[in-house]
């Protein structure tokens, strides 16, 4: 059901809009928004449509509405309101429910009812579609001015140059950000091949970070997308991407996420070396929380293409990430696992998980920490890891508590297979110590006896 919000303003006024206007009764009568057949006429060229008040309630769902038109019962507003004999009104189909349930008081007052007739209450009836109509129409006039002003921009883009250019793509942006109208206006007027046809090898950077800032916020076909793919417009958006604001980071990282979905043949073009590190610089940066977020999304896509993973390794991605794992929050950290278990797979990624100091002791302390799906990549990653080299990872994740976080996974109800993974971990760790020393090292003695 909709959500209204009761107004905090006096009962008897109602403010309509524009100027402080009180609406009443005669106002409505002599505005001509009030008469017969219940449904405000909007007109549109040579024809007109009537809307029921219901269906005006419908599409303005969030506004907030005068406690006066509100029903006591429902707590939404009245679409049939009816007075009873105490002088409360309510919608009639909830004072109705309330009788037949055997009530014969009034809900709001508890007062016996020495009358059970209800009387159509006209007046409010009339205020409530008169004060909704002046909303509706206002909401239609609104919508329309957007539209019409992205109409505007979209054929002044087609003529100018410069800063004028600049200050039109800024324009549209903050429109197309603000009102969903004016997205569906841009795509369906062409608007993505006309904004897509300003970038290129030669476009400034302050006209690509307003034209993605824009594209992030539609939604792109199949055609736009591959447009957006050529190798000299991503190369662009890679650039922008490194050069631009932290606003203008997120934005291409969007972009560039937004295209990659579902690509495999065309893989290769987010493969360059300046993406992968303007990635890793956003990632790195504590600052901005939304920046890392959204870059380790787009690396997160990246690895899971195979052909990519060994650029990632090579420019030394695996020990940037690890060093960031304490500082992350739980969605960033299960992206940063799901990354490096990627990596993991390929044998320069195990082995330089294993070379970074760090990995061990900031992965075992993320054991039955977070979730299950991240203990389940920190065990993958331990164990790419320790059977690369048992006896020089063994040593090192038992000092760290491994053996001991291990143990808590396999008494954990957990799925089967981490209890698996562990036990396996637990054992490969166990080859290097006795019996007695190993079960000191677990920190779980009295448990383990």
């Amino acid at each position: 059901m909709p959500m209204y919000l009761p107004s905090r303003g006096r009962a008897e006024e109602f403010d309509v809009g524009g100027g402080g206007q009180v609406l009443d009764l005669e106002t409505a009568v002599k505005d001509g928004i009030l008469g017969g057949g219940g449904g405000v006429v909007v007109h549109g060229g040579a024809t007109e449509k009537k809307l029921s008040l219901k269906k005006m309630m419908e599409e303005l769902d969030s506004i907030e509405v005068p406690s006066v038109f509100i029903c006591p019962i429902s707590l939404e507003p009245m679409q049939d309101p009816v007075t009873l004999c105490t002088g409360q009104t309510y919608e009639r189909s909830n004072i109705l429910k309330w009788f037949s349930l055997g009530h014969f008081t009034c809900p709001t007052t508890m007062q016996e009812l020495w009358d059970d007739s209800i009387t159509p209450n006209s007046t409010l009836h009339q205020l409530i579609y008169s004060w909704f109509s002046q909303k509706y129409l206002a909401m239609k006039k609104r919508s329309e001015d957007v539209q019409g002003r992205v109409l505007e921009i979209l054929e002044t883009l087609k003529k100018v140059k410069g800063e004028t250019r600049v200050q039109a793509l800024k324009e549209l942006r903050q429109v197309v950000t603000a009102h969903d109208s004016a997205k569906k206006t841009v795509t369906d007027n062409s608007g993505v091949s006309l904004i897509t046809s300003l970038l290129g090898p030669f476009t400034k950077h302050v006209v690509a970070s307003e034209a993605v800032g824009i594209l992030v916020h539609l939604d792109l076909n199949s055609d736009g997308k591959a447009n957006l793919m050529q190798p000299n417009k991503i190369s662009l958006m890679v650039d922008t991407l490194n050069e631009g604001s932290i606003d203008t980071k997120i934005n291409c990282t969007k972009l560039l996420e937004m295209l990659m979905e579902g690509k495999d043949s065309e893989c290769e073009v987010l493969s360059s070396l300046s993406l992968l590190v303007g990635l890793l610089r956003l990632i790195k940066d504590k600052r901005h929380p939304n920046g890392v977020l959204s870059g380790l999304r787009l690396l997160k896509l990246i690895s899971s293409h195979e052909s990519l993973r060994n650029s990632i390794v090579g420019i030394g991605a695996i020990p940037q990430l690890v060093e960031v794992l304490p500082n992350l929050n739980a969605e960033c950290l299960e992206l940063a696992l799901v990354i490096l278990e990627a990596l993991s797979t390929l044998p320069e990624g195990a082995l330089a998980l294993m070379d970074c100091r760090s990995t061990i002791p900031n992965v075992v302390k993320l054991l039955m920490k977070v979730s299950e799906s991240c203990t389940q990549f920190a065990l993958s990653i331990l164990w790419a890891v320790c059977k690369l080299a048992p006896e020089k990872c063994s040593s090192v994740a038992v000092e760290a508590g491994l053996a001991a976080k291990l143990l808590l996974v396999i008494q954990s109800g957990c799925n089967p297979v981490l209890k698996q993974r562990s036990a396996e971990l637990l054992k490969l760790c166990s080859l290097n110590y006795s019996e007695t020393i190993f079960i000191s090292k677990c920190k779980l003695t009295k448990t383990m006896q």
